[in-house]
């Protein structure tokens, strides 16, 4: 008989014996909206299938798994950085500032961070370390992952009603060629981020 082989389940921290806490953004490479950061403690002891990469998991499991972790964490927060700033600091020092804004609203200071990517800067003395592709690997990135992603999403869908024909409830702000087309046939928004290529580059008749 086959046997059918489940993944396990990933471990909550890092360094399971300091307060840690792990961060992780959203909307990095989108044309519209913020970047959004999300940082969470875990309980050490806190296991659960669905607990993975926000990407890995379809949309109900995401929303289910975000019940989950802001029930059961010893502490989360989510951030934002405007499109406005990500236009004068540039993407990545964007997402840097919405972790070290999303640390700064945390009711509990954490002992050490733990960051998905491979680029962080010092947030006051704490130590702190970046995982790459850390989201699939350490469960409080993996956390922080679907809240950001599922909070930006969520922002979205709110802004779409408010900016109807770019598609923001489905493509959440991504360079679909919906949203470039809704962009050239509609004008920006004050929510799209200037600094970025908003339209497709023309190709050359040759």
């Amino acid at each position: 008989m086959a046997t059918v082989s489940l993944n396990k389940p990933l471990p909550a921290r890092l360094n399971a014996d300091l307060l840690e806490v792990g961060c992780d953004e959203a909307g990095r490479g989108c044309l519209a909206g913020p970047v959004v950061a999300a940082a969470v403690i875990l309980p050490p002891d806190f296991s659960h299938e669905w607990l993975n990469d926000s990407k890995k998991l379809t949309e109900s499991r995401r929303k289910a798994m975000r019940a989950i972790i802001e029930r059961e964490a010893i502490a989360w927060a989510v951030a934002s950085v405007s499109p406005e700033e990500i236009d004068r600091i540039n993407i990545l020092n964007a997402s840097i500032t919405a972790m070290h804004r999303a640390i700064d609203k945390l009711d509990i200071v954490p002992q050490s961070i733990v960051v998905d990517g491979n680029r962080f800067k010092p947030y006051r003395d704490m130590p702190w370390q970046t995982i790459v592709k850390g989201d699939g690997k350490i469960g409080d990135i993996a956390a922080a992952s679907i809240l950001a992603k599922t909070h930006r999403d969520e922002l979205m869908e709110k802004l779409a009603s408010e900016y109807p024909g770019y598609d923001w409830e489905v493509n959440k702000g991504y360079p679909t060629k919906a949203h470039r087309a809704a962009i050239e046939r509609l004008g920006v928004t004050p929510w799209h981020r200037m600094s970025f290529r908003l339209t497709a580059e023309p190709t050359l008749d040759l």
